[in-house]
């Protein structure tokens, strides 16, 4: 589709063998792994199966399958990892003791986002299943008056920061193969919401199939589909080396790259504060972290190990670790990910090479499967192990990782589930959007209740400073209203 850059797009033609031979050429790559029974079904399928099934195979590392199956139980001791486990070095909320002052972060941001440094990688492989969303979630409509999509919003921000620094941002999309042929058409259809076509790069990332967890055997989604599944947001290292995205980035002489996930409406595209305190502390890592208000809160926990920033998942956090404290009543283990970072695109150049060998996690899942009678299962338990990459084991890796503190009203309101949870819903980030703006508002002179609902979009205003320039003395908001 001519109206979007591609960078390989999902489902690309590979070279099969030919269509005579295909059979025993497969056999021939799946016998020595134990893995024939892929081909079981072989003579149901017209031809155009048959050549998807054997791309589908020929995609596969067996051998890379068959060691991360064997080592399936070997986990590192997440309560002996978490003992040692120490305070992160971050910029916190209160600069009382930062070493740079959020004036000074802001300062040095402008000067590489005016050089035109920096660039916005957006992940959005992700289904809107859990929101009872029949479609990637980046076209949920989230806008608490405009009804914009998160997509929309999001390349707003970016077109209003190319404006505002005179320069051209472009944005790298990351999707599945769930996702990407509807999000490259959604993106054509809306004339990809004002952003030159050179501008945005849509890349898929790679998948991984699932495994029997007692045998190793790939499972058939159908007789001519394997169970695959993306590969993990830490697949986008290998996913911009593989498709050529990397080298896009250098031609552009990106330096740092704005990572963010597509369920976040709130997030701070290319913020000044946390780009700039990145900058100016020399980091290859960024990342942005809120205060937990629940011990056993479900985030990523940020700690510095040996010396090393690393992630442990909140499922990996043992009880006992999570709820140590320090001398002054705080959380020791304070910092919750928010999945928001600043990658030196230095980083992921010297990493390039080891794309393929970022560690893989492994999950338990139930994943349903074809029998060899060709009878669905639909397991009641977890029958399956799945493979993913993680963003944040490149946090290890970097030079001089630090985080940054960010207000959760401020910048988190994810949108996971649908109406009726208890969290992470699109009424309360709805509801947390138009709070913000209300708060803008009062800081830019104007009166309003708490009663409002108002929306700012960021093509009218990024922020306080550019919404006070437009906001007249004595502007007083009595209704519902949109600042487009």
């Amino acid at each position: 589709m001519s109206e979007v850059s591609l960078a390989c797009p999902c489902g690309v033609e590979k070279r099969s063998p030919s269509r005579r031979n295909m059979k025993n050429q497969l056999l021939d790559l799946l016998r020595p792994h134990g893995q024939e029974h892929l081909l079981a079904f072989w003579e149901d399928l017209d031809a155009t199966q048959r050549e998807s099934l054997a791309r589908q195979i020929e995609d596969i590392d067996f051998d890379l399958i068959r060691r991360l199956h064997e080592s399936r139980d070997q986990r590192t001791d997440m309560g002996q990892l978490a003992a040692r486990a120490e305070a992160p070095p971050a910029f916190r909320l209160d600069t009382n003791h930062n070493r740079y002052t959020p004036r000074q972060a802001r300062r040095r941001a402008r000067q590489a986002l005016a050089a035109g440094q920096v660039g916005a990688i957006l992940v959005a492989g992700g289904q809107g299943t859990r929101l009872g969303f029949d479609h990637p979630k980046g076209m949920f409509p989230i806008g608490p008056l405009s009804d914009k999509t998160l997509f929309q919003i999001h390349v707003e921000k970016i077109l209003a920061a190319s404006r505002r620094y005179g320069v051209r941002i472009p944005l790298y999309l990351m999707t599945s193969p769930a996702t990407h042929e509807e999000t490259v058409a959604f993106f054509a259809e809306h004339d990809r919401f004002g952003l030159p076509e050179e501008d945005l790069v849509i890349f898929c990332q790679g998948t991984m199939p699932a495994v029997d967890e007692r045998t190793g055997r790939v499972l058939l989604e159908t007789p001519g589909q394997i169970a695959l599944s993306p590969d993990g947001h830490g697949g986008v290292l290998a996913a911009i080396v593989n498709n050529g995205v990397l080298d896009d980035m250098q031609h552009r002489d990106i330096r740092q790259l704005f990572y963010f996930q597509v369920d976040n409406p709130l997030v701070d595209i290319c913020g000044q504060e946390f780009l700039g305190y990145h900058l100016l502390a020399g980091s290859e890592f960024s990342t942005q972290v809120i205060a937990k208000h629940d011990p056993l809160e479900r985030v990523g926990n940020v700690v510095q190990v040996d010396g090393r920033l690393t992630m442990i998942e909140y499922s990996d956090l043992p009880d006992e670790a999570a709820m140590r404290r320090n001398a002054d009543g705080s959380l020791a283990i304070w910092a919750g990910s928010i999945a928001v970072h600043v990658i030196d695109t230095d980083l992921l150049q010297r990493l390039s090479h080891t794309a393929e060998g970022l560690p893989f996690h492994i999950a338990r899942k139930k994943v349903p499967y074809l029998d060899a009678s060709g009878r669905r299962i639909e397991p009641s338990e977890p029958n399956a192990v799945k493979f993913e990459r993680f963003v944040f084991d490149l946090m290890p890796e970097a030079l001089e990782a630090v985080i940054v503190e960010v207000d959760r009203a401020q910048a988190f309101a994810p949108v996971k589930n649908a109406t009726g949870a208890q969290s992470d819903t699109p009424e309360l980030a709805r509801a947390q959007m138009a709070a913000l703006h209300r708060d803008w508002l009062r800081q830019a002179g104007a009166e309003i209740d708490d009663a409002v609902t108002v929306e700012i979009s960021p093509l009218h205003a990024q922020d306080v400073e550019e919404l006070a320039a437009k906001t007249p003395p004595g502007t007083r908001v009595d209704s519902p209203t949109y600042f487009a």
